[in-house]
């Protein structure tokens, strides 16, 4: 509602419904690419959506292409579409593939499609291979699906297991804050909370980047803050450009009405 509303505004001080709808659109990735970064990258979202043509491609034209079909469902599952993902790994479990890999992205998956015992089963096995595995991806998805799942306090184990051995996580620390407010240990929830952003502005430029929608959300303040300030500036924007002569275009900022008065008179004289 508040995009529509937005749109209104700038209509009414343009005059322009589809340069307004443009203006909009610029305005919103802008922001967002200066705090959270929800929006995905067109570059990036590009060159994913043509690797994962290719890959669909590769598979159809040779079934058995067990690393396309794994690699295409590690795409799925970032994208939530688990079923999918199911589907392209289960022919490599039966055909023998007991990797670590294969069992950590097949019960992602399972998880993700709400299938908890088969996931939960299937990361079971994975652990026993490597319990380390990604520095501790198994306890983090574990963690992450057992609380979207309302299972707060299971997620408390497995969540505190990967704060403890990646130090400088923020997304650990911020569904480990969510998973003890929910176990009702408030005190607790806002030093983790504290900890997930101190971690966040000590951490170098590239791990800010990868982890900046976390912090956000250890600290929401600084987001609507941000908006606000974005909100007012092109408050501010907008009447700088009623002021400026034609900035709305129009022939009547090009030319006075007495200038068409003036030639009106001359023509019948």
């Amino acid at each position: 509602m508040s995009k529509v509303l937005l749109w209104m505004m700038l209509t009414a001080f343009t005059g322009r419904p589809l340069l307004s709808l443009g203006l909009l659109v610029v305005g919103i990735w802008v922001l967002d690419r200066f705090t959270l970064r929800f929006l995905p990258s067109p570059a990036r979202w590009l060159a994913r959506w043509h690797r994962g043509g290719e890959l669909a491609r590769t598979i159809l034209v040779n079934p058995h292409d067990r690393r396309a079909r794994a690699e295409l469902a590690e795409m799925r599952i970032s994208q939530g579409r688990h079923a999918e993902a199911v589907d392209l790994l289960t022919p490599n479990l039966e055909a023998g593939d007991e990797d670590v890999d294969t069992l950590f992205l097949l019960g992602v998956a399972y998880l993700g499609m709400g299938e908890r015992a088969k996931g939960e089963l299937l990361l079971d096995e994975a652990a026993k291979l490597d319990e380390d595995f990604r520095m501790g991806a198994i306890d983090l998805e574990r963690g992450r699906l057992r609380l979207k799942h309302g299972d707060a306090k299971g997620a408390l184990a497995p969540l505190e297991r990967f704060v403890k051995g990646r130090h400088g996580t923020v997304e650990g620390r911020v569904l480990l804050a969510r998973a003890l407010r929910q176990s009702g240990r408030d005190a607790d929830a806002a030093l983790m909370r504290d900890e997930a952003w101190a971690e966040y502005v000590s951490a170098p430029r590239f791990q800010r980047r990868r982890e900046r929608m976390w912090a956000w959300r250890a600290r929401p303040s600084r987001p609507l803050a941000y908006a606000a300030i974005a909100l007012v500036a092109m408050a501010l924007g907008f009447q700088v450009m009623r002021q400026l002569p034609g900035a709305l275009g129009g022939p009547e900022h090009m030319y006075p009405p007495d200038a068409y008065t003036a030639g009106e008179d001359e023509t019948f004289e």
